[in-house]
């Protein structure tokens, strides 16, 4: 009995057997225990961080050089291909900025905002459509007399009479102009009345996307404005608001004191017409005020307009209406001008003319237009930021 079962004999007097305790496998050689040495220095060779690059290397050096070029030239080729959007949204965001106080002025009487801004548009796009509608009239008066009048202008190119009779023989031009074929005409005028279409169509759209434009961001001005400033860092955002609003403030007086200007130029031009019985009084008025909005050549371009057409009626008056449009531009230039311009932006002559031409040669008209508010925009920025700080040196 001596070999018998240790539980048997647990149970035989009465004690508690022990529990049987089965020894697990241990893991064959081939598996890895976390805890051993070789174990715990290859998971530190694996977290070791290794040599960073070399960032002096020619390789290194010449790939991000090659790779800013490239990036920089997608850069431009994109705003290069979208510029004529771009210049659309310029043009609407600076009228937004030069009609913003009077919306500002009208909000304070009480009026909420969008029906401000709707009132200033609605107000602008009456004289636009003014404009438009007197020039209807006219357009087609001439059109309809230019038709009538081609087939004489023809006859006499073709015998010598009359003054361009006179003028094709002269030049020696009348063999020429008489084998052009009425379908050669034709032909000629309708691929020019083609081309006029296309550009009154893309004026036109042009015009809509400005307006549309100039909407949303005069409502959405003042967020506009917010959002700018929170590109600043805070400490720095309170000087950065009180210039963004001296710089908006110049924009906006710049625009109203020009269009105050305007309006001046094209009521003069408009009882000087009236009163010599130069035709489309009105017309031209009006085209003498918008075309008065461009600094410095606005005014002379116009007053060549109207004198050519004051040569429908006699060549004294045109000669007068020279004189007229000469006494005028030195009236705004010395006098109107200065005093309209003085607390709007603060901008010496010879930076204003230079302000043009690079304005005029960079975006054409529009470019000129807003020259004279940029360059006093970068005078505020130079006064209030740079200057200080080289002061300051």
């Amino acid at each position: 009995m001596a070999d018998s079962n240790p539980t048997q004999q647990a149970l035989a007097t009465g004690a508690r057997p022990e529990p049987v305790v089965v020894a697990a496998e241990r893991p064959s050689g081939s598996a890895r225990e976390p805890g051993r040495p070789e174990e715990r220095e290859r998971q530190r060779q694996l977290r070791r961080i290794g040599r960073p690059f070399d960032r002096q290397s020619p390789f290194v050096v010449g790939f991000s050089g090659a790779l800013g070029v490239l990036v920089a030239l997608v850069i431009g080729a994109a705003v290069y291909s979208v510029r004529g959007t771009l210049v659309l949204v310029f043009v609407a965001l600076f009228v937004a900025v030069g009609l913003d106080p009077v919306v500002v002025v009208l909000t304070r009487h009480h009026m909420r905002r969008p029906y401000a801004v709707m009132a200033v548009l609605l107000v602008a796009l009456c004289v636009v459509g003014s404009f438009v509608y007197s020039a209807i009239s006219p357009i087609n008066a001439e059109v309809h007399q230019l038709i009538k009048e081609v087939p004489k202008w023809r006859s006499d190119l073709a015998t010598g009479k009359g003054t361009l009779g006179h003028i094709a023989r002269t030049l020696h031009l009348s063999s020429d102009l008489h084998n052009l074929s009425t379908a050669s005409l034709a032909k000629y005028f309708a691929s020019g009345a083609l081309g006029a279409g296309k550009e009154v169509i893309s004026t036109a759209a042009s015009f809509i996307v400005v307006v549309v434009l100039t909407i949303y961001f005069l409502a959405a001005l003042p967020s506009i404005k917010k959002f700018f400033a929170q590109l600043v860092p805070r400490s720095r955002r309170d000087r950065f608001g009180v210039i963004l609003e001296e710089v908006l403030a110049g924009v906006g007086g710049f625009l109203l004191g020009n269009i105050f200007t305007s309006v001046v130029a094209g009521l003069g031009s408009f009882l000087w017409a009236l009163a010599w019985g130069v035709p489309y009084p009105f017309l031209l008025g009006l085209l003498v005020a918008l075309f008065d909005l461009i600094p410095v050549v606005g005014s002379t371009v116009a007053g060549i307009i109207v004198s050519l057409v004051a040569l429908a009626v006699s060549l004294p008056v045109a000669i007068a209406t020279a004189a007229f449009y000469v006494g005028y531009r030195f009236f705004e230039d010395y006098l109107l001008v200065p005093r309209v311009m003085r607390q709007a932006v603060k901008v010496t002559p010879v930076v204003t003319v230079l302000a043009v031409l690079i304005g005029g040669a960079l975006l054409g008209i529009i470019g000129a237009l807003v020259a004279i508010p940029i360059a006093a925009s970068i005078k505020l920025v130079l006064e209030y930021s740079v200057f200080p700080r080289i002061d300051s040196n």
